[in-house]
């Protein structure tokens, strides 16, 4: 079943250096914040701390009061399933042709399941969501980011950021 999630991307200059961030995010049935560092863009690059909050509101008032107010405030729509000890998700963002990912437990474990999808693992990319932007506008760079956009809403017109 496709869910709209809601999420607030938080950061600042130290996070920024160890391309990290934090995001709450409101994923229909649950409530996280998250940290989340990328030490590089391949299938285990990420390196990823969640917990489970209670209220996606107050979350983010708590880290605003605490002087880590958002940047980005974004809409997506995802579904997810489970294959063995692989999980499938369908993502929908703004502005971007749906897809794939598969996290699993070992890299060969989801080039396995990749394929068995009918997947071409030499056309898999890596990384966030910026990777998957960045095929689709290839003219953005590393530092171009959704998260620079303060409101990410589906229906809202395409951002002068992705124009080419």
């Amino acid at each position: 079943k496709m869910r709209t999630m809601r999420r607030a991307i938080i950061d600042n200059p130290a996070m920024k250096q160890k391309n990290a961030f934090l995001r709450v995010r409101d994923e229909g049935d649950k409530i996280t914040l998250t940290y989340k560092q990328f030490n590089d863009l391949s299938v285990d690059g990420a390196k990823e701390y969640e917990i489970v909050v209670s209220d996606f509101q107050a979350t983010i008032e708590l880290l605003k009061s605490a002087g880590l107010p958002y940047r980005s405030f974004q809409e997506s729509k995802r579904e997810t399933w489970k294959l063995g000890d692989a999980e499938i998700v369908l993502d929908e963002w703004p502005w971007l042709n749906p897809y794939v990912e598969i996290e699993s437990n070992s890299e060969a474990h989801v080039r396995e399941v990749s394929e068995q999808l009918g997947f071409d693992w030499n056309n898999a990319i890596f990384g966030d969501v910026m990777a998957a932007y960045r095929s689709q506008y290839p003219h953005l760079t590393e530092q171009d980011t959704v998260g620079n956009i303060l409101e990410v809403k589906f229906g809202d017109p395409l951002p002068e950021l992705l124009k080419k």
